[in-house]
Protein backbone atom coordinates (compact mmCIF):
# COMPACT_ATOMS: atom_id res chain seq x y z
CA UNK A 1 0.00 0.00 0.00
CA UNK A 2 1.56 3.32 -1.02
CA UNK A 3 -0.90 5.65 0.72
CA UNK A 4 -3.93 5.49 2.94
CA UNK A 5 -6.90 7.59 3.91
CA UNK A 6 -8.09 8.82 7.28
CA UNK A 7 -10.37 5.79 7.59
CA UNK A 8 -7.38 3.47 7.18
CA UNK A 9 -5.30 5.58 9.59
CA UNK A 10 -8.04 5.23 12.22
CA UNK A 11 -7.84 1.44 11.90
CA UNK A 12 -4.16 1.60 12.91
CA UNK A 13 -4.07 4.49 15.40
CA UNK A 14 -6.40 4.51 18.43
CA UNK A 15 -6.35 8.33 18.56
CA UNK A 16 -9.47 10.37 17.85
CA UNK A 17 -10.30 14.08 17.80
CA UNK A 18 -8.67 16.20 19.10
CA UNK A 19 -5.59 13.97 19.32
CA UNK A 20 -5.56 12.31 15.90
CA UNK A 21 -2.91 14.48 14.27
CA UNK A 22 -2.43 12.75 10.90
CA UNK A 23 -4.80 13.57 8.04
CA UNK A 24 -3.43 11.39 5.25
CA UNK A 25 -0.54 9.06 4.53
CA UNK A 26 0.99 9.97 1.18
CA UNK A 27 3.75 7.37 0.87
CA UNK A 28 4.97 4.15 2.40
CA UNK A 29 8.42 2.75 1.73
CA UNK A 30 8.49 -0.85 2.95
CA UNK A 31 11.34 -2.35 4.95
CA UNK A 32 13.95 -4.19 2.94
CA UNK A 33 13.49 -7.38 4.97
CA UNK A 34 10.31 -9.18 5.97
CA UNK A 35 11.96 -10.06 9.31
CA UNK A 36 12.43 -6.47 10.49
CA UNK A 37 10.71 -3.13 10.09
CA UNK A 38 14.07 -1.32 9.89
CA UNK A 39 14.10 1.07 6.98
CA UNK A 40 10.31 1.26 6.69
CA UNK A 41 9.30 4.90 6.05
CA UNK A 42 5.95 6.67 6.13
CA UNK A 43 5.30 10.21 4.95
CA UNK A 44 2.04 11.85 5.95
CA UNK A 45 0.25 15.19 6.05
CA UNK A 46 -1.24 17.19 8.90
CA UNK A 47 -3.21 20.22 7.75
CA UNK A 48 -2.98 22.91 10.42
CA UNK A 49 -6.14 25.01 10.56
CA UNK A 50 -7.16 27.96 12.70
CA UNK A 51 -10.08 25.83 13.95
CA UNK A 52 -7.75 23.60 15.98
CA UNK A 53 -8.86 23.72 19.62
CA UNK A 54 -5.35 24.37 20.97
CA UNK A 55 -5.12 27.71 19.15
CA UNK A 56 -7.72 29.14 21.57
CA UNK A 57 -5.06 29.22 24.27
CA UNK A 58 -1.71 28.92 22.42
CA UNK A 59 -1.71 31.83 21.75
CA UNK A 60 -4.90 33.76 20.87
CA UNK A 61 -3.04 36.86 19.60
CA UNK A 62 -0.41 34.84 17.69
CA UNK A 63 -1.52 31.23 17.22
CA UNK A 64 1.35 28.73 17.25
CA UNK A 65 1.00 24.93 17.20
CA UNK A 66 2.45 23.60 20.49
CA UNK A 67 5.74 21.75 20.04
CA UNK A 68 4.48 18.84 22.09
CA UNK A 69 1.66 18.33 19.56
CA UNK A 70 4.11 18.48 16.65
CA UNK A 71 6.11 15.81 18.48
CA UNK A 72 2.93 13.76 18.99
CA UNK A 73 2.10 14.06 15.26
CA UNK A 74 5.60 12.84 14.40
CA UNK A 75 5.26 9.91 16.84
CA UNK A 76 1.90 8.97 15.30
CA UNK A 77 3.60 8.79 11.91
CA UNK A 78 6.27 6.64 13.57
CA UNK A 79 3.51 4.27 14.72
CA UNK A 80 2.18 4.17 11.16
CA UNK A 81 5.71 3.39 9.93
CA UNK A 82 5.71 0.39 12.25
CA UNK A 83 2.48 -0.93 10.73
CA UNK A 84 2.20 -3.73 8.21
CA UNK A 85 -1.18 -4.92 6.86
CA UNK A 86 -0.88 -8.38 8.46
CA UNK A 87 0.00 -7.04 11.93
CA UNK A 88 -2.33 -7.54 14.89
CA UNK A 89 -3.77 -4.36 16.41
CA UNK A 90 -0.90 -2.73 18.29
CA UNK A 91 -0.65 -0.02 20.90
CA UNK A 92 2.36 2.21 20.35
CA UNK A 93 3.64 4.04 23.44
CA UNK A 94 6.43 6.63 23.57
CA UNK A 95 9.21 5.47 25.90
CA UNK A 96 11.66 8.33 25.31
CA UNK A 97 12.40 11.26 23.03
CA UNK A 98 15.97 12.16 22.10
CA UNK A 99 17.53 14.99 20.14
CA UNK A 100 14.25 16.91 19.79
CA UNK A 101 14.68 20.21 17.96
CA UNK A 102 12.05 22.79 17.11
CA UNK A 103 13.37 25.12 14.42
CA UNK A 104 10.40 27.23 13.32
CA UNK A 105 6.86 28.02 14.47
CA UNK A 106 3.95 26.18 12.89
CA UNK A 107 0.91 28.41 12.34
CA UNK A 108 -2.61 28.12 10.94
CA UNK A 109 -2.54 27.51 7.20
CA UNK A 110 0.66 25.46 7.32
CA UNK A 111 0.73 21.90 6.04
CA UNK A 112 3.06 19.64 7.97
CA UNK A 113 4.84 16.98 5.95
CA UNK A 114 5.59 14.36 8.58
CA UNK A 115 8.12 11.56 8.13
CA UNK A 116 8.87 8.54 10.29
CA UNK A 117 11.58 6.00 9.60
CA UNK A 118 12.18 2.89 11.67
CA UNK A 119 15.92 3.01 12.49
CA UNK A 120 16.02 0.01 14.83
CA UNK A 121 13.56 -2.83 15.33
CA UNK A 122 14.19 -4.81 18.49
CA UNK A 123 10.88 -6.66 18.62
CA UNK A 124 8.64 -4.64 20.91
CA UNK A 125 11.11 -1.73 21.04
CA UNK A 126 11.39 0.58 18.02
CA UNK A 127 13.68 3.54 17.40
CA UNK A 128 12.14 6.00 14.92
CA UNK A 129 13.70 9.05 13.28
CA UNK A 130 10.92 11.62 12.89
CA UNK A 131 10.74 14.97 11.16
CA UNK A 132 8.21 17.64 10.26
CA UNK A 133 8.56 20.07 7.37
CA UNK A 134 6.59 23.08 6.17
CA UNK A 135 7.20 24.23 2.59
CA UNK A 136 10.27 21.97 2.36
CA UNK A 137 11.89 23.42 5.50
CA UNK A 138 12.42 21.29 8.62
CA UNK A 139 10.41 22.76 11.50
CA UNK A 140 10.94 19.91 14.00
CA UNK A 141 12.80 16.62 14.35
CA UNK A 142 13.35 13.99 17.01
CA UNK A 143 14.35 10.42 17.63
CA UNK A 144 11.52 8.55 19.33
CA UNK A 145 11.93 5.29 21.21
CA UNK A 146 8.60 3.47 21.41
CA UNK A 147 7.15 0.23 22.68
CA UNK A 148 4.72 -1.72 20.50
CA UNK A 149 2.43 -4.15 22.27
CA UNK A 150 -0.87 -5.87 21.45
CA UNK A 151 -3.84 -3.54 21.93
CA UNK A 152 -6.05 -4.71 24.80
CA UNK A 153 -9.54 -5.82 23.78
CA UNK A 154 -12.36 -3.51 24.85
CA UNK A 155 -14.59 -4.93 27.57
CA UNK A 156 -18.30 -5.14 26.80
Amino acid sequence: MTSFSIEQIKKVLPHRYPFLLVDRVISVTPAKSSKSKEGQIVEAIKNVTVNEEFFNGHFPERPIMPGVLILEAMAQVGALANHSPDDPELEFMIASVNHAKFRKSVVPGDQLLLRGEILKDRGKIKCIQCSAKVDGEIVAEAEVLAVAQPRPKAEV
